[in-house]
């Protein structure tokens, strides 16, 4: 027979016995001095810090209020795993729950957002919501939550270690947003839009007269939108293996293992088979307008899917990696906006690609921001993979220190 079995001085708790809802309210933030608001847009998964929120000026019907150290839990779609720890005063959605301990004697405050990041907690709030289209959990179901309590000493002791991988996770955070963010200054000083900027004004930037600017059908030597085929053929084992766009990852980067595999004709999969250095833009739905090279990293033929369309350029005019380097930076990507049509499902032509002008340096200088790109790419994929390891190391302290284990 199974049962729960507890460290020394551990008690197996409900939930809703040591944490309580903030019923704290305020019908006029502004007159009340509160100045932000937090919506479940400005909470990211897996991020206990809040990085962005809006201006009560502007307008909000919003009355939650919360303080700093409280915890907001984002009750609507919680699959997004949507918790954060407020280090300022403000209003929230009512889709956020607004959490504090009851008794710090008994819970410390600072261990709650990490009980509220264990797989435990997520999957209980996401077993129990209801509703199809926005499923929402509530207090009541939330409070049932049971976990296993340390003592005060241990809870500290937790704390202090969970606070040191937190650190690590901040600080490869700080690392990728500031290599992302000198990416951006990079690819922008290239098109001529830093200082002193002269030359030819494109939407992309003042380039340098000497370039050429011309339209992607000049340096492209063969099109084609990726095929349509039934659902059905899709399987454990293929004949191919199909791009989409949501296996575009990162900044440049495309996630060739979760491609699945379809049961396909040779003489589609011939046709329509990707070579290295292809590119790829997506052309339809959220993803318009996203960018990527295909780069074979492992064994097997790949085609694109419906919603991409493969460019295969003139490599002695321009190099697939500097093209995706310019239309993947915000500047590119502004470009990129115009070609979209529609509005329930924005749709890019693949002539419209074709018929944009960018900017073409000398195939020696598209080298060189290239490679200086490259480098800071590879510092980008070295502090995600630093991120990834701390997050896991948390995770499975978390599982390890606040989940009981079954035994015989």
């Amino acid at each position: 027979m199974n049962k729960k079995t507890l460290k020394p001085r551990w008690c197996q708790v409900k939930f809703g016995d040591v944490v309580q809802l903030s019923k704290a309210r305020s019908q006029h933030p502004l007159a009340d001095g509160i100045e932000r608001y937090v919506g479940l847009e400005h909470l990211e998964p897996g991020d206990l810090r809040i990085r962005s929120w809006g201006s009560v000026a502007e307008g909000v019907t919003f009355t939650s209020v919360f303080k700093p150290g409280q915890v907001l839990f984002g009750k609507r779609r919680a699959y997004q795993r949507k918790v954060a720890v407020a280090d300022f005063s403000g209003v929230c959605s009512g889709d956020i729950y607004v959490l504090e301990t009851k008794d710090a004697k008994v819970l410390l405050p600072e261990l709650l957002p990490f009980i509220c990041q264990t797989d435990a907690f997520f999957d209980h709030a996401v077993g129990t919501s209801a509703g199809s289209l926005s499923p929402r959990t509530n207090w009541t179901s939330l409070a049932d939550f049971q976990f296993s309590l340390p003592c005060i000493e241990d809870q500290a002791n937790l704390v202090a270690l969970l606070a040191a991988s937190l650190s690590a996770v901040h600080a490869a955070e700080m690392i990728s947003h500031r290599v992302g963010e000198l990416r951006k200054s990079v690819i922008a000083n290239h098109l001529g839009n830093g200082s002193g900027a002269s030359g030819v004004a494109t939407p992309w930037g003042t380039i340098p007269s000497c370039w050429r600017y011309i339209p992607i059908g000049d340096l492209t030597l063969s099109s084609a939108y990726g095929p349509r085929f039934p659902s059905t053929l899709y399987a454990d084992k293929g004949s191919a293996r199909t791009i989409r766009t949501t296996d575009f990852c990162g900044n440049d980067d495309i996630n060739l293992e979760t491609a699945p595999f379809a049961r396909l004709d040779d003489s589609m999969v011939q046709e329509h088979k990707l070579l290295s250095g292809d590119f790829l833009l997506s052309r339809s739905g959220e993803y318009a307008g996203k960018t990527r090279v295909f780069v074979p990293s492992v064994e097997g033929r790949f085609i694109p899917a419906a919603f991409l369309i493969r460019y295969r350029l003139s490599l002695s005019e321009i190099r697939p990696k500097y093209l995706q380097y310019i239309c993947s930076s915000p500047i590119g990507q502004s470009v990129l906006s115009t070609l979209v049509q529609g509005s329930a499902q924005p749709n890019i032509a693949g002539s419209a690609f074709l018929a944009l002008k960018v900017p073409v340096p000398p195939i020696e200088e598209q080298d060189q921001i290239i490679a200086i790109v490259d480098d800071l790419s590879k510092a980008d994929r070295a502090a995600n993979d630093r991120l990834k390891k701390s997050r896991a190391f948390m995770s499975a302290v978390l599982t390890r220190k606040l989940e009981a284990q079954d035994v015989q």
